[in-house]
């Protein structure tokens, strides 16, 4: 069974976890940065390749209300873009994933100040482990 891959996908930054291989457990994985989204697909087809992935999960950022916002339009962008890598890609809701994370790392007393790889990373694991909690039956 492949890996699943969390991306919790920023305008600079995105966030990357992964599944174990029998897809129970998210752990934070990397943070990439990019300067075009051609650049970030090239890599992530490189880690889909590396990590043996089967499914990748993006976050997506709702409204508190559930309705898109302008964020949510660019992910929607991006997860078109992606299908090129011929995986089945799906969304999870992200809503406070950002904010669970950076208090996560609080607790565990990581400095999230000048840290917002380590939180990015960190919301993507929550988002994939969200994923992979609702889909384990």
């Amino acid at each position: 069974m492949g890996r699943t891959l969390g991306i919790d996908f920023g305008e600079r930054r995105v966030g990357l976890a992964l599944s174990d291989k029998s897809n129970l457990i998210a752990s934070p994985y990397k943070t990439l940065q990019y300067f075009s989204e051609n650049e970030l697909i090239n890599q992530l087809e490189k880690i889909a390749l590396d990590k043996k992935i089967e499914k990748i999960v993006i976050g997506l950022p709702l409204n508190l209300n559930g309705e898109d916002s302008a964020q949510t339009k660019k992910v929607r962008r991006f997860k078109k873009q992606l299908s090129r890598l011929e995986l089945p890609i799906v969304y999870e809701d992200e809503r406070f994933s950002s904010i669970i994370a950076k208090n996560s790392l609080v607790l565990q007393n990581i400095k999230t100040g000048h840290n917002k790889s380590e939180i990015d990373r960190t919301a993507a694991a929550i988002i994939l482990q969200q994923h992979l909690d609702i889909n384990s039956n």
